[in-house]
């Protein structure tokens, strides 16, 4: 990839309509482009709050993670109409549901009835909501399982400052979408609200290395499925060997200010002989997008890939998918994270360890937390892909977030409560850490952020939990806010 060039003018976030939930549903590039002095305008944080959600949240590592805060969880804090919304287990296992006015540092909690059912940090909770009749909507507790899905009363989340807040506003526990089953292997639930105003949930329907992504829609009060869109069949091979199942793990999926919706992805081989030995299989970053709300994929050149819902899906031996080239050894990360831009160009974080430390990582966990660096992967206007080392170390196993500011500024939020930034206007070279919580936030590792309230207004917020005195003792559970260029 060619050094990035120095972009000579960025549109302003700022100027773009505000307050869709999971990405682009109310916004518009109207007024969006702005001068070289605006800009200029570097990247900055500054802590304005702190509150604690739950001062005994449920805790136990799985995975080398914890359920309150997977990094692929996506939508465990999110804002819409002025309130912020979290979503975790406590120390009884009730998935519980808080909101608090923006600027407040009191949460009101409720539980929605449900008790994780296992040990396993996977089984998430994901929060969306639906802006038609604005219902909060939860799916829970599933790794290729079955999966639990709450929705609350209708328009609940309209009017929070004079709707009450209780249990009682929320729906009996389902095991389907409405009469809608989806699949019985379900993970990684994922809501996105689309630029027609309909919720959409993304999910993994197998297992891992031997998976697909599938989209579900919920329009007109009702769900329905809108089936896989990648495929688990064809042949990768390696200077290793050979592999003939897989599943494409998605770092996100994201519309941007024009309606296309993004989607960077790695894939996880089933057969670990296409390594040198290391005991996980993910290789390569793709990309793929969509102009018709998640029904043609198409690649980064333009052209037809696949079809949700058909027999042409997306599929590792695809043309023109693969944005940048990494064979199984790496320790490549699966699943970390993506943005878009106001020009609406698309953005990556991938993480991995870089040759320099060695070409053949056995050892999954221990490789990444000595030698793994953040990459920063775009595309700029003319179609060319770059990629730009953040340098500093991750000293984690776990998955960092990336975030865009008002001035499409880059924010990568590190495991333990760590923040690099890197300017606009320098092409995403000049990488600083500004802030280090390492050794005052006591986080565990990975971080859950709010991408809808930067948009918002400009807060960063970040949910963590605290390292336990214990193996399964519980910890409290914090969210901090950051106040970012506006």
């Amino acid at each position: 990839m060619s050094p990035p060039p120095v972009p000579s003018s960025f549109p302003n976030r700022r100027s773009l309509l505000r307050g869709a939930v999971g990405g682009a549903a109310a916004l518009t590039l109207a007024g969006a482009m702005t001068t070289r002095a605006a800009a200029a305008t570097g990247p900055s944080v500054r802590q304005t709050g702190t509150s604690v959600l739950d001062a005994t949240a449920l805790y136990f590592v799985s995975y080398d993670g914890l359920v309150n805060n997977n990094a692929f969880q996506k939508n465990g804090l999110l804002t819409y109409k002025g309130y912020q919304y979290a979503v975790w287990y406590s120390a009884d296992r009730n998935a519980t549901v808080a909101r608090r006015a923006v600027g407040s540092t009191t949460w009101s909690t409720a539980t929605v009835g449900h008790t994780l059912s296992t040990d396993d940090s996977h089984n998430v909770i994901s929060a969306g909501v639906s802006p038609a009749d604005g219902r909060l909507h939860l799916v829970m507790d599933s790794h290729s399982s079955g999966y639990y899905y709450v929705k609350s009363a209708a328009g609940l989340m309209d009017a929070p400052s004079t709707t009450s807040w209780s249990s009682a506003r929320f729906g009996s526990v389902q095991t389907g979408m409405d009469g809608v089953a989806l699949t019985s292997t379900f993970t990684y639930p994922q809501f996105l609200v689309s630029p027609q105003g309909r919720l959409q949930l993304s999910y993994r329907t197998g297992i891992s290395g031997n998976g697909q992504a599938a989209l579900a829609e919920y329009n007109n009060g009702a769900w329905s499925n809108l089936g896989v869109w990648t495929a688990n069949t064809g042949t990768y091979t390696s200077t290793h060997g050979s592999s003939t199942a897989r599943n494409l793990y998605l770092h996100g999926l994201d519309y941007g200010p024009d309606g296309r919706l993004h989607v960077f992805g790695t894939w996880r081989e089933q057969s670990t002989a296409v390594t040198c030995g290391a005991n996980l299989t993910n290789h390569d970053t793709t990309y793929t997008f969509s102009d018709d709300y998640g029904r043609t994929w198409k690649n980064s050149a333009g052209s037809t890939v696949g079809t949700t819902g058909s027999t042409g899906l997306v599929a590792v031996g695809s043309a023109g998918i693969v944005v940048d080239s990494l064979n199984p050894d790496h320790a490549l990360m699966n699943q970390e994270s993506q943005a878009v831009d106001s020009a609406g160009l698309p953005h990556a974080l991938i993480s991995y360890v870089p040759g320099r430390f060695g070409q053949c990582i056995t050892d999954y966990v221990a490789g990444r937390t000595a030698y793994a660096r953040p990459f920063h992967v775009w595309k700029d206007s003319a179609g060319a892909w770059h990629k730009t080392e953040v340098p500093f170390a991750m000293n984690s196993s776990q998955r960092s977030q990336l975030v865009l500011d008002a001035y499409d500024n880059a924010y990568v939020c590190m495991p333990f409560g760590r923040i690099a930034a890197a300017s606009a206007s320098s092409g995403w070279t000049d990488w600083t850490m500004l802030y280090d919580g390492t050794s005052t936030l006591n986080a565990f590792g990975e971080v859950v952020v709010d991408h809808t309230r930067i948009a918002q207004d400009g807060i960063l917020s970040i949910l963590y939990q605290e390292k336990s005195s214990g193996t399964t003792t519980p910890s409290p559970l914090h969210v901090i806010d950051f106040q970012l260029p506006v």
